[in-house]
């Protein structure tokens, strides 16, 4: 694990014991490297990538790929036209999705999700 994350054995043990933090670069090496594993996706309520893009591009979404609709790790908070509000059952965050599926925007601010949501389910998404 030392050599694949390019750390210290020694800081290893340190982030292992809780004195320590992988920090950002690292733990975005480690979700990854290890993007199918299920004890990740256990952890993380899901595909690490999600928590990753929403912190990495807050405010500026990227263009996201069709989901399977959150049949495992999400809860639909809201719907109109097509559209629904989900939350992630283990981190919070909250994502829009439209009518296929595809994962509009995401965050862990409701009120951010929710002017959104108004503005793509009256409007659509532009």
């Amino acid at each position: 694990m030392t050599s694949v994350l390019g750390i210290s054995k020694k800081t290893l043990v340190e982030i292992e014991k809780g004195r320590s933090s992988l920090g950002w670069m690292g733990s975005i090496a480690l979700c990854t490297i290890f993007e199918n594993s299920e004890i990740i996706a256990g952890v993380f309520g899901g595909n690490p990538t999600d928590i990753i893009m929403t912190l990495a591009f807050d405010g500026n979404e990227p263009v996201y790929p069709q989901t399977m609709g959150g049949k495992v790790w999400w809860k639909t908070v809201r719907t109109a036209n097509g559209y629904k509000i989900q939350q992630n059952i283990i981190s919070q965050h909250y994502r829009i999705l439209d009518g296929t599926d595809r994962r509009i925007c995401s965050s862990f601010d409701y009120t951010e999700i929710n002017n959104k949501f108004l503005e793509v389910s009256e409007h659509g998404d532009d």
